[in-house]
């Protein structure tokens, strides 16, 4: 089959291009793709986020190339939109189309256009039959149909040609195998891939195919920096946060009951041959088990090895890290010691949920109960099994696997979820007026299912679905009045007026339409019928931006990746969806600018439900926290930050905030969300950024603790002296000169006294002068050291700790910065958040997690630091002056408490990265040398330390924007 392409044609490509002028971004990602192709490289990877215009991008790139051009999106709608943008360039004298054949100089097509088998054939087969013309059985070019064989032959027939692969991240399994074998039947064929997911949030499989085609990405830039380029409109993410209704939390409480019974049954002693408490001792920290005669070694641990113990609790983080991180949040719930070598971070700073019960049940299973032949524990067994359905599990004969959780489907449907929508869209309502353009998306139009029998009277049938919102919304006063509409892929309903002024709209866009008005059973809206999904989306959406309806319920399904609005400002996500590629898609849909607002700032609603009746009740939080992972949002402080930190700073990756504090989290995020001209602020639109992540290190503290006003880098000065230093000396000259000039003064009075000279006792003036200034001097002095010794008695400034962090990394070879490049702010909600600037990422990742253990429980560290501070002294100039005396004298005062820092892994692997930290710490925070774990002292002050905090705060780990 000849291809389409001319010498005339070819020509021509010259002759068309794009009438506006193209943005920054799409240039720079324009010159990387040309200087790939003038490095001979003819695969090309392209990150752009949605609404930076990657479509222009690739069109622009392939008409560069000058070349047939066949392109793939992943559906119908984007599909429509390369043809479209094209249509866009003048003149229109290369045209585009979208038949298989490859008729038209470009050819706008889906992967399910080329991915057509025959129906005999099951794709996901690992090894076919060799076939009778000698094709290699594994081939699935072919086992493609009549059409998606004509489609490769075409593309074969036409010669060197650019292939743009929309939305690159699709290319999963069948897809991405495919088109790996397409790409090798065309060793001419210039590619051009092109994605709106950032590579780092790809998955693992999706990571290794992407790479394998294409290599790194040539270009990339993010949300953020769109936005602050004036390209994407500013935004914000909240969460309203909601408890189940009362009949859900009381099926709830009845379901945890079981497994509540069980938990106190395995803290017990005597159930079983080895009871649980006792194996996890043994399993985590003693690390010996029971063989059944005496106690042996766990495999690859001596206990009486401290390095082999760190050695193999690493080991046992990196090879089973679920199971590492429960056993951690035993210890936080003073079930099990810290085991040697452990660190207790963050996530494990909470109490063990339903899942971390599982992990060490299950392990307690398998490596005891199972193998056991005593009846106790075959007892035990039956009762783990009865209680583990409750949270979703199911103990089978391979072990215990995790099934479908009624309890998890009662919490994402909660029918306080729907009403939460209702309070949302009636204050945006109220906020933005005739403005309102907001979009609620659910997962699914109804219920696809039934109901399950133990779910009835407890979930409605229509449960978290988008007909159901739409009939409360319609029920609403505060909602009523805001036409809201349903479109999704087989239905178009509202309430009657509403379908009544849609259905006139249509006509008058499109004259040929036939609608008619259905009404709905059991519901007060009624569907509008008479046409398909390609007509009502593009009709439906037109309605929408003019604002006859405000407020469009859909599914992600069709509302999502290739559907655009550009007069959504709200966003209200229902959805379960927690894929990096659903996140930013979803979220993408409220980004564009809207001309008819030029200052529009875009609102994105998590609606998330928890309960504390239930064990398994954080399970659409663990949702929205993955939605939030790798995400990048503004806080309400100023940053650009990853995860949930940026909805509330207060808000943690691993644990829900108390369910009592939900009515004045929903408060306050109201009350931000009436300030958009702040938040449009807050992004400092047309500033210079560097677009790379920086990781920081939260410190919170039921204290407030504020550092003092940070000084200029080229001011900085260490203190003279810190905790443990000696008092400096006093200044003995003057106090010699005072006594020897009052000596020589009287002798000089009594010698003018013996010859007559009267006069002589007023040179007692002078000496009672000198004395008196010698006397103030001296208890200016005291004052001053007692006043030193009050304020070392606090504790320290979070940013010397960090400086002296600094100075270690950089002393170490680790960091091209020290102590100048520490940064401090206070955020919102009180949390001081530090980080180390102007350094690459990895250095600053690597000085957050050392801050971080520096300031976090003790756990098993190789090292430990001392900080020196005197005791308290009260507010008294007397007392701060006998004080300060008595420390200038030579006594001690300062080391009369100590208190004991971990030091950080990144330190303590040997004595002279140790001796690095000292530096810094004996430099900015306190005298002091390291002392080995291992060692009697060291082992002593472990005992006597283990798990407690050496300051009053709590350290998070955090990534922000610059």
């Amino acid at each position: 089959m000849p291809g389409p392409q001319t010498t005339e044609t070819t020509a021509s490509w010259s002759d068309v291009s794009f009438p506006l002028p193209l943005r920054s971004h799409q240039t720079r990602a324009l010159a990387a793709i040309e200087s790939s192709w003038s490095a001979g490289s003819q695969r090309s990877w392209v990150v752009l986020p949605p609404g930076a215009g990657k479509t222009l991008v690739g069109l622009e790139a392939a008409r560069r190339r000058a070349q047939p051009v066949v392109i793939f999106s992943p559906n119908t709608a984007i599909q429509g939109q390369w043809i479209a943008e094209w249509q866009r360039f003048e003149p229109p004298d290369l045209t585009i189309g979208d038949d298989r054949a490859l008729a038209t100089p470009l050819s706008s097509l889906t992967y399910q256009s080329l991915a057509t088998f025959d129906p005999e054939f099951d794709p996901d087969d690992d090894v076919g039959d060799a076939s009778d013309d000698g094709d290699d059985p594994d081939s699935l070019l072919a086992r493609l149909n009549t059409g998606g064989a004509a489609l490769v032959e075409a593309m074969r027939a036409t010669g060197p040609l650019t292939i743009i692969l929309d939305e690159c991240h699709h290319l999963l399994e069948v897809w991405g195998r495919l088109i790996a074998e397409l790409l090798e039947e065309l060793p001419q064929a210039t590619v051009i891939a092109l994605t709106a997911t950032p590579p780092d949030s790809l998955t693992p499989t999706e990571s290794e195919l992407v790479d394998a085609l294409f290599g790194p990405p040539l270009y990339a830039t993010s949300i953020p920096a769109l936005v602050r380029d004036g390209y994407l409109a500013p935004f914000a993410e909240f969460a309203w946060l909601v408890r189940p209704s009362a009949q859900e939390s009381e099926w709830l409480i009845g379901e945890a009951e079981r497994f509540a019974v069980l938990q106190t049954d395995l803290t017990e002693t005597g159930i079983a041959s080895t009871d649980f408490l006792e194996w996890i001792d043994r399993r985590f920290v003693s690390r010996t088990i029971d063989t059944g005669d005496d106690p042996v070694d766990h495999p690859g641990a001596d206990r009486l090895d401290v390095d082999r113990l760190e050695l193999d609790w690493y080991r046992l983080e990196q090879d089973e890290p679920e199971l590492a991180a429960a056993a951690l949040r035993f210890c936080t719930a003073g079930l099990l010691a810290v085991p040697p070598g452990a660190t207790l971070r963050e996530e494990h700073r909470r109490p063990p949920s339903a899942d971390d019960w599982v992990a060490l049940i299950k392990d307690y299973v398998e490596t005891c109960l199972r193998p056991s032949s005593d009846e106790r524990d075959q007892e035990l067994l039956e009762r783990i099994g009865a209680a583990l359905p409750g949270i979703g599990y199911q103990l089978t004969r391979r072990g215990i696997r995790r099934g479908r959780s009624p309890v998890d489907r009662v919490i994402a449907r909660s029918a306080a979820k729907t009403d939460a929508s209702v309070e949302i869209l009636a204050a945006e309502s109220a906020e933005l007026g005739d403005r309102l353009r907001a979009v609620a998306l659910c997962d699914h139009e109804r219920a696809t299912a039934t109901v399950p029998a133990g779910l009835r009277g407890v979930l409605r049938a229509e449960a978290g679905s988008a007909r159901l919102l739409l009939d409360t919304l319609i029920n609403d006063d505060r909602t009523g009045g805001l036409s809201p509409l349903m479109i999704t892929g087989r239905t178009v309903a509202g309430a009657t007026d509403t379908i009544a002024a849609l259905s006139s709209f249509a006509h008058d866009q499109d004259p040929g339409l036939r609608l008619e008005t259905v009404p709905v059973d059991d519901h007060d809206f009624v569907e509008l019928r008479g046409w398909t999904s390609r007509q009502w989306v593009p009709i439906a959406t037109r309605f929408f931006e003019t604002g006859r309806s405000r407020v469009l319920i859909g599914t992600r399904a069709l509302l999502g990746e290739g559907w655009d609005a550009q007069r959504v400002n709200v966003l209200v996500d229902l959805t379960t969806a927690t894929t990096p590629t659903a996140v930013v898609q979803t979220r993408g849909r409220a980004l564009r600018l809207d001309p008819h607002w030029p200052d529009k700032v875009a609102h994105t609603w998590s609606v998330v439900c928890v309960s504390d009746d239930h064990p398994g009740g954080a399970g659409d939080w663990d949702r929205f926290v993955r939605k939030h992972r790798g995400y990048l949002a503004v806080t309400d402080s100023g940053e650009i930050a990853v995860g949930v930190g940026h909805v509330d700073p207060g808000f943690s990756p691993y644990a829900a905030p108390p369910t009592g504090t939900f009515a004045a989290n929903n408060a306050a995020m109201l009350v931000r969300a009436q300030n958009r001209c702040r938040i449009r602020d807050l992004w400092q639109i047309g500033s210079p950024y560097h677009d790379q992540l920086v990781h920081a290190v939260r410190l919170t503290s039921d204290r407030r603790t504020i550092a003092r006003p940070e000084l200029p880098s080229a001011a900085l000065v260490a203190p003279e002296l810190v905790p443990g230093d000696p008092a400096p000396r006093r200044d003995r000259g003057n106090t010699i000169m005072i006594i020897g000039g009052s000596a020589a003064v009287l002798i000089t009075m009594i010698v003018l006294l013996l010859f007559g000279q009267d006069w002589a006792p007023a040179l007692v003036i002078p000496m009672l002068a000198g004395g008196g200034w010698w006397l103030r001097q001296r208890r200016a002095a005291d004052l001053a050291a007692g006043r030193r010794l009050a304020a070392w008695a606090e504790p320290p400034d979070l940013i010397d700790l960090g400086r002296a962090v600094a100075d270690g990394l950089h002393a170490a070879g680790l960091s091209d910065r020290g102590a100048e490049a520490v940064s401090a702010a206070v955020d919102s909600g009180g949390g001081y958040r530090i980080t180390l600037a102007d350094v690459s990422t990895r250095t600053s990742e690597i000085f957050a997690e050392a801050m971080a253990e520096l300031v976090a429980p003790i756990g098993s560290p190789r090292y430990l630091l001392p900080r020196y501070q005197p005791v308290p002294i009260a507010d008294d100039a007397q007392q701060l002056r006998r004080a300060g005396a008595r420390w200038s004298s030579g006594q001690p005062l300062d080391r009369q408490r100590v208190t004991y820092h971990a030091v950080p892994a990144v330190f303590g692997v040997n004595a002279d990265r140790a001796g690095h930290l000292r530096t810094g710490w004996n430099r900015w925070v306190s005298a002091g040398e390291p002392i080995r774990a291992a060692t009697a002292e060291g082992t002593g002050i472990l005992v006597s330390t283990r798990g407690s905090s050496p300051i009053d705060v709590a350290a998070a780990l955090r990534q922000v924007w610059e």
